[in-house]
């Protein structure tokens, strides 16, 4: 099963947007799969809010783990990371339209309300699957890019 295929499968397994991207990277660099589903756990759903779509946060850590430094100062890593975050970030807008999550599903699942909508129409078993497939596909395309790192 190719990353792609393991974060869409994470979803449907039962883990959360941000979760299922994380996730399925996590042993391409050193983390062990359960600490990623915990680090990841508060970012599905745009972090509870409606906010920025968790396959997007997700896909924001997996990016600082492949770009990222761990060194305070390192400038270049972290300008390298930025230019990864914010391409990744114009490519899922073009692909899908936003990264909100209240954007993508048509309601804001941070009310009650929006929340009975999206399982009414069910916005996290059509849509959410589509969003994961569509951040793992650019983190792919970013690291088939950028293979020099």
């Amino acid at each position: 099963m190719n990353k792609i295929e393991q974060a869409v499968d994470n979803f449907h397994t039962g883990f959360n947007c941000a979760q299922a991207i994380l996730g399925s990277y996590a042993d391409r660099f050193g983390l062990e799969c359960e600490t990623a589903f915990r680090i990841a756990a508060g970012f599905g759903g745009g972090m509870r809010m409606g906010s920025v779509c968790g396959a997007v946060t997700g896909a924001y850590m997996v990016l600082g783990l492949k770009f990222g430094s761990s060194v305070a100062h390192d400038k270049k890593s972290k300008a390298d990371t930025y230019e990864q975050v914010t391409d990744f970030t114009a490519r899922f807008q073009a692909a899908r339209g936003s990264v909100m999550c209240k954007d993508l599903l048509g309601c804001d699942i941070s009310s009650p309300e929006g929340y009975q909508q999206a399982r009414q129409n069910d916005l996290f078993n059509t849509v959410c699957p589509r969003m994961v497939q569509t951040a793992a596909e650019i983190i792919e395309d970013l690291f088939a890019e950028n293979s020099k790192y």
